[in-house]
C-alpha cells in the first residue's frame, strides 16, 4: 500500500472519529466473509458504520484525532480489528450481541463511548445495558412530571368531591 493511500485512510478514519462520539473495537477474525457480509448489513440496518483497517493506521488516525482520549484504545488494537462507529453509544453492543446468539464472533476488544473506555469482551453486557443519552432524559422527564401530575389530579379530583359536600350541604334543609 503506497503512503497516499494510506494517509487517505487514516484521513477518513479520523473523519468518522469525530464524526461519532462512540467507537467499538471488534474482533472478526475467523468469520467467513457470507457471517461477514451478514454483520456488514445489520450494521447499516442499526445505522452503525463498519470499517476495517490495519492497526497502525487505526491507531495513527486516533492519535491524529485526540491522542490523550484514545490513549486506552491502543492496547485493544491487537489481531484483526473491525471499527463500528455509531451515534447511540450502546447500539454497536446490542448489535454484537444479538449477532453472537448465532456463534461466538465478533469479539468486543474495546469501546470508546463519550470519553470513557472500556476494554475487553467481557464489558459486552455492560455496554449493551448502557442507557442511551435519549433514553435518559426521557425518564428524566418522566419523574419530573410524574409528582406535577399527582398534584393536578389530587385538585381536580379533591375539588369535584368538595363541590359535591358544598351542593349536599346547601340542599339539606337547615
Amino acid at each position: 500500500m503506497k503512503r497516499e493511500e494510506k494517509d487517505v485512510i487514516i484521513g477518513e478514519i479520523a473523519e468518522l472519529l469525530n464524526k461519532y462520539p462512540n467507537v467499538y473495537i471488534a474482533d472478526t477474525s475467523a468469520l467467513p466473509v457470507s457471517k461477514i457480509n451478514d454483520l456488514r448489513r445489520l450494521c447499516f440496518n442499526k445505522d452503525v458504520k463498519m470499517l476495517v483497517a490495519k492497526n497502525k493506521l487505526i491507531r495513527k488516525a486516533m492519535e491524529k484525532n485526540n491522542a490523550d482520549a484514545y490513549e486506552g484504545m491502543f492496547e485493544a488494537l491487537k489481531g484483526t480489528s473491525a471499527l463500528l462507529f455509531s451515534e447511540v453509544g450502546n447500539s454497536p453492543a446490542k448489535l454484537i450481541k444479538d449477532f453472537r446468539k448465532k456463534g461466538d464472533r465478533p469479539i468486543l476488544k474495546g469501546a470508546y463511548i463519550d470519553t470513557a473506555v472500556f476494554l475487553g469482551d467481557n464489558q459486552l453486557e455492560t455496554l449493551a445495558n448502557i442507557k442511551s443519552k435519549n433514553e435518559l432524559i426521557g425518564e428524566i422527564i418522566g419523574l419530573l412530571q410524574s409528582p406535577a401530575k399527582n398534584v393536578i389530579s389530587g385538585l381536580k379530583s379533591s375539588g369535584g368531591k368538595l363541590a359535591g359536600i358544598l351542593k349536599t350541604l346547601s340542599e339539606r334543609p337547615a
